[in-house]
């Protein structure tokens, strides 16, 4: 039997205790970050594609012509709006490093993350500013204070979760490299709020500077990579490892989750489809005087007035849906997004954003006839450019396919030649409308509406046309096998090249 403890020692005893205790109390107080990351995801998706409305919204009178005035201001309203699309998906990556750092929070964290997401939804007010008043310092400025504050907050957050251990991830808790993990992570939060803090300062006197160094920002995990490689090859140090394919191992070059970019980007399809019923809901409902007076008290005859936007929203719905499947379709037989899938992805989003604008200008058809040849035009490259860079992922992808592609997909797999049409039926199809209005001016929406119809029939005939197109190629190489020529191999060699029939 142990002897009992003096007073002395349950004194000791009972302090050594007092912290422990204190640290399990913490613990019970700790939450699961999942439902505030939904939480942040859903709401940076949704800031994200909300930026398009002031474009879409910009006022053309039916008396104005679409001349190069008007080209240039929607032109210029477009690259804006792509570039602060990108610095929000910047801002969502760093966000999303940030809480993979941070396992747990506790209503501190959760307070600080909701001052976070509030300074992001200024965003697409300051985002309004900047279109409205391109000229006027004031907008940029007000949109690098934002990010500067968001990089701020996201520091308070590093800072408080890394002083209380306990909120942290597990590896990172173990670590031995605590401190430089903190360091790390604060340099990634911190270093593109320190380009906008610079690029204010450049809006006081020379508002061109700022637009550039926003730019940057966008591209800064890309250039620090580039500067590493370049840094180790001067020193002539070893080649270090290939992170583009490895799961975050909290280094700066790790490439996010699958699972994230996934719900991010359906965040992004969802709310553009949204947005189109929107603008029907909001253009598209008849004033009940304009009802009694030129429909004699008619709705179905009002309404029927409006065939042609609703052909235009079923359209481009159908163009939003099919995209999203594509992306799916993608996605769904990749292992590993590499850090140029991930840009390339923010790259398809940013158009798929503008499909809205897209649908505007379709939509516009019967109010402004003269107009058409331009609009189909613009319409018809913001899908192009929505769909080339998701056959761009499919493609970097291929670059490492071991590592990021299911064996499916790959070169020779079975569903490859299926993936490849897929992804290039969008691309393919809004080219040959745009070629089309060139040569036939006159039927240009014509051409544009049979794009939009013809499009998801190819969809659900594509397995078929596909399963066809191999058949016959196998057709052609059995025949050719049947009669070698003289400088032919061997036909069995040859018959293993061909990609299996899906």
């Amino acid at each position: 039997m142990s002897e009992p403890l003096t007073q002395d020692q349950a004194v000791i005893a009972e302090g050594d205790a007092l912290p422990c205790k204190r640290d399990e109390d913490a613990r019970e107080r700790t939450q699961s970050s999942h439902r505030m990351l939904g939480f942040s995801d859903a709401l940076l998706s949704i800031i994200a594609t909300v930026m398009i409305l002031p474009v879409t919204h910009t006022e053309i009178s039916p008396e104005q012509q679409f001349d190069k005035s008007i080209q240039k201001l929607l032109a210029t309203r477009i690259a804006v709006y792509l570039m602060t699309f990108l610095i929000v998906t910047v801002a969502w990556a760093a966000h999303t490093r940030l809480f993979q750092v941070v396992g747990k929070i506790d209503d501190t964290l959760a307070l600080l993350n909701l001052a976070c997401m509030m300074t992001i939804t200024l965003l697409p007010y300051t985002f309004s500013l900047m279109v409205t008043f391109p000229d006027v310092p004031l907008g940029i400025f007000l949109f690098c204070v934002c990010v500067i504050t968001i990089g701020a907050v996201q520091a308070l957050i590093v800072s408080y979760a890394f002083h209380f251990p306990h909120l942290l991830s597990p590896q990172i808790q173990c670590s031995p490299q605590r401190a430089l993990s903190r360091q790390r992570i604060l340099c990634l939060v911190l270093r593109g709020p320190a380009l906008c803090l610079v690029a204010a300062v450049f809006s006081l006197f020379f508002y061109p500077m700022s637009y550039l160094l926003m730019v940057t920002v966008i591209f800064l995990p890309h250039i620090s990579k580039a500067t590493s490689w370049c840094k180790d090859k001067f020193m002539g140090r070893m080649e270090p490892p290939d992170h583009s394919v490895q799961p975050f191992s909290f280094d700066l070059h790790a490439p996010l989750s699958k699972e994230r970019v996934e719900a991010f980007s359906d965040g992004v399809y969802a709310i553009v489809a949204t947005l189109l019923i929107l603008d029907i809901c909001e253009d598209n409902v008849p004033d009940p005087k304009d009802v009694q007076d030129k429909f004699h008290g008619s709705l179905v005859s009002a309404l029927g007035a409006y065939g042609p936007q609703f052909l235009a929203y079923f359209g481009s719905f159908a163009t939003v849906g099919l995209l999203w499947f594509a992306h799916h379709s993608l996605f769904l037989h990749v292992r590993k997004a590499t850090q140029t899938m991930g840009l390339l992805n923010a790259l398809s989003l940013a158009f798929v954003g503008g499909l809205p604008l897209a649908y505007q200008q379709t939509s516009a058809f019967a109010r402004q006839p003269r107009d058409e040849l331009e609009r189909v035009r613009v319409s018809c490259a913001i899908i192009f450019l929505a769909s080339i860079f998701q056959f761009a992922i499919w493609t970097a992808a291929l670059l490492h396919q071991v590592e990021t592609l299911q064996p499916a997909v790959r070169f020779g797999g079975q569903e490859h030649a299926f993936m490849f049409a897929k992804l290039a039926l969008y691309p393919c199809a809004s080219l040959l409308a745009f070629a089309a209005t060139c040569l036939l001016s006159r039927f240009s929406t014509a051409i544009f509406h049979l794009m939009q119809i013809s499009v998801p029939f190819a969809f659900l005939l594509l397995r078929l046309l596909v399963r066809l197109a191999l058949a016959g190629l196998q057709v052609i190489r059995s025949l050719r096998s049947q009669h070698p020529q003289p400088d032919q191999g061997e036909p069995e060699a040859q018959s293993q090249l061909l990609p299996a029939p899906c």
